[in-house]
């Protein structure tokens, strides 16, 4: 049977700038216990964690990296790019740097650290390190949030200039007496509302910020006019409900999801309405589905209970783990199916693993029509921005209408909600958001250069038939999400 793996990471600089670091495959709570966290000296520090979907096995694709010249820098990333090949040239015949893994995460450190050798400096300063990003903008193209740390000197955080990929800072009273104030990176607000962190604000697109070791705070937008287009996706699936990202409530837009589909289905059924209960498919689908029930005036009801110790399943390496690992994770009540009509929310549909099985699950639950829902439009194109979205053929919703992906997945019917009522859901909580990479609905990529070559070498990296036995055990190096970075 197949192992799946994640990855996590933590480097810390002590004093006189030396670097502490514990890291390897599997779950935070396997990578670390107290013991290896009492190692980790220092007053600042990186750290990453990531889910797995395709490369390489080997556990030196876990992040944070480290290079040490010059100055000694610690790099963690999250997002992708979408021209690696071309910087991975330029990084060996140009620059004459050595990239030891696949992960596109090593060719963001080695570009910025090339910057910064530019300078020849022994000592460099913000101003230095300002321009060295501001490289970064110019040669490297995707989406990518990142964090850094140079010895000796401080942290570091910036975001791609479209903003794809999200990240802010907060700050906190120093827990350690007259040392004034901490401050803390990270790709969601709840990861700072939990260290008691306050004050999160977001990067803007072509953002640096730099704290220093004197705890000087120094920012700068690198990109005048950036086209700031952060990704819709990270509002219907991966980030935490109690989480603001871009000044939006996370949960307010999925109640708002909830409203918009709800018409949907109203629309669609008309007076054909004869729903019985909703039910949605725990976790990230429970406010929406919540706010469906309450604007239909149609009975709401927890219908599937779920295994806490199974992780999310789009993510899983192999398309029969997902599908063996789906009956593992959720369980039917038989009292609430028997005999009903339902209409089972999701917050979205992939591949249809969890969806196709879920429906079969409800019918012999003993349910007499099953009719299945999404938050999120039909998903018909590949992510190249850093979350894992399969090859476009292994996409459900790929070439089909809605009759014949209901047929599918076995449902009696499929709705889908309609991208302009997902993006009012967002954008009337920040109405300064003009423009979503909604990529996977509408085959837009925001930044360019993804043509039909690129999303080749996409899917063959991806598609669940390219990837050996060894390949479906490791950890993912395109899409690499949280990270966090703190001085204390």
């Amino acid at each position: 049977m197949l192992q799946l793996f994640d990855a996590a990471g933590i480097i810390t600089c002590g004093n006189k700038g030396r670097l502490y670091q514990i890291k390897g495959s599997g779950m935070v709570r396997d990578v670390f216990d107290q013991p290896k966290l009492e190692q980790l000296v220092g007053n600042m520090g990186v750290g990453h964690v990531r889910y797995p979907t395709a490369g390489t096995s080997s556990s030196s694709e876990a992040q944070p990296f480290y290079v040490n010249s010059p100055y000694g820098i610690t790099f963690a990333h999250n997002g992708n790019l979408v021209n690696a090949d071309e910087l991975r040239e330029f990084l060996d015949k140009d620059a004459h740097r050595h990239i030891n893994t696949d992960s596109d995460s090593e060719l963001l450190l080695n570009i910025f650290a090339n910057n910064l050798e530019k300078t020849g400096k022994s000592r460099i300063n913000e101003e230095d390190i300002f321009t060295a990003i501001k490289g970064i903008f110019d040669t490297c193209h995707g989406g990518y949030a990142c964090v850094a740390m140079i010895a000796g000197f401080g942290i570091i955080g910036f975001r791609d200039p479209n903003g794809i990929r999200p990240i802010g800072f907060a700050k906190r009273e120093s827990q350690s007496p007259g040392c004034g104030t901490d401050y803390m990176f990270a790709s969601e607000s709840v990861v700072c509302d939990g260290c008691s962190f306050s004050d999160f604000e977001d990067l803007k697109p072509g953002e640096a910020v730099i704290v220093n070791k004197n705890r000087t705070v120094t920012r700068r937008e690198l990109v005048p006019n950036a086209n700031f287009t952060p990704c819709i996706f990270e509002y219907v699936y991966f980030s935490r409900p109690d989480s603001i990202i871009d000044g939006i409530s996370v949960y307010k837009c999925r109640l708002a999801m909830g409203e918009a589909l709800a018409d949907e289905v109203a629309r669609k059924l008309g007076a054909d309405m004869d729903i019985d209960v909703i039910i949605p498919v725990p976790d990230t689908s429970r406010v929406a589905a919540l706010q469906t029930a309450y604007k239909l005036d149609i009975t709401y009801r927890e219908g599937f209970i779920k295994n806490r110790y199974i992780g999310r399943t789009f993510i899983m390496p192999g398309q029969a783990l997902r599908k063996k690992t789906v009956r593992r994770k959720f369980n039917a009540m038989s009292l609430e199916f028997a005999g009903k009509n339902v209409l089972i929310v999701d917050d979205s549909i992939v591949r249809g693993t969890t969806s196709k099985e879920i429906v079969q699950m409800a019918r012999e639950a003993g349910a007499k029509k099953v009719y299945l829902a999404s938050c999120a439009p039909a998903i018909r194109y590949p992510n190249v921005y850093g979350i894992d979205m399969p090859s476009p053929h292994e996409l459900v919703a790929f070439n089909k209408t809605e009759e014949e992906i209901a047929v599918a997945l076995g449902a009696d019917r499929v709705f889908f909600q309609e991208l302009d009522g997902l993006i009012a859901s967002c954008s009337k909580f920040n109405p300064n958001i003009k423009s979503w990479d909604a990529a996977v609905f509408d085959g837009k990529y925001v930044t360019g250069r993804v043509d039909a070559a690129y999303l080749k070498h996409l899917e063959n990296l991806r598609a669940d038939d390219k990837k050996s036995a060894e390949d479906l055990q490791s950890p993912e190096v395109l899409g690499l999400h949280n990270f966090n970075l703190q001085l204390k």
